[in-house]
């Protein structure tokens, strides 16, 4: 078993293309490890505000073949192919790390480069997992989100997944 994280954003119609994404995955996988959602300025693009979160799973798919039901799940929510890298979408799955796997493996770059230049990879990436390292850098996430400096604003949300508060937005 490979344990595997994932990133999900959305930032068209985000609670329900995010629910979508997180049904989908519990009917994959036992018992998923799901952080707070949390939402964020767009990033690369004027654009509104996503809601990204990160998953923890454990599977014996291979990278292939969990990259291969991404995409299909994307497509199925109406993710279009063929814009710009920067643009609005419905639903984003990236696999962040499968296990300790380094370099280009069945066409994904592992870990994926937005963990350590994305706050809202990093934060809820560091919030399920914060003692597990980084297979590169070696450092555990919790560390790495404490190191981070740059300026990208994003804050929990109020949201609620099969009866469950996954988040609660912080008091202001």
């Amino acid at each position: 078993m490979a344990r595997v994280y994932i990133s999900i954003g959305s930032n068209i119609d985000r609670e329900r293309y995010i629910t979508a994404a997180l049904d989908a995955l519990a009917g994959w996988f036992d018992e998923p490890l799901i952080s707070s959602v949390y939402e964020s300025e767009s990033v690369g693009f004027d654009g509104s505000p996503f809601y990204n979160l990160v998953v923890g799973v454990d599977t014996d798919l291979s990278v292939a073949d969990l990259s291969a039901r991404f995409k299909q799940l994307e497509a199925d929510n109406g993710r279009r192919r063929g814009v710009p890298k920067f643009s609005p979408r419905t639903l984003d799955l990236d696999i962040l790390t499968y296990d300790h796997e380094v370099g280009r493996v069945d066409g994904v770059e592992l870990p994926r480069g937005e963990i350590l230049k994305n706050a809202f990879v990093l934060l809820p990436l560091a919030e399920i997992a914060p003692t597990a390292v980084h297979p590169v850098c070696g450092e555990r996430y919790q560390a790495l989100w404490q190191a981070y400096d740059r300026d990208q604003k994003l804050w929990p949300v109020d949201f609620t997944w099969r009866g469950r508060r996954i988040s609660q937005a912080a008091a202001r």
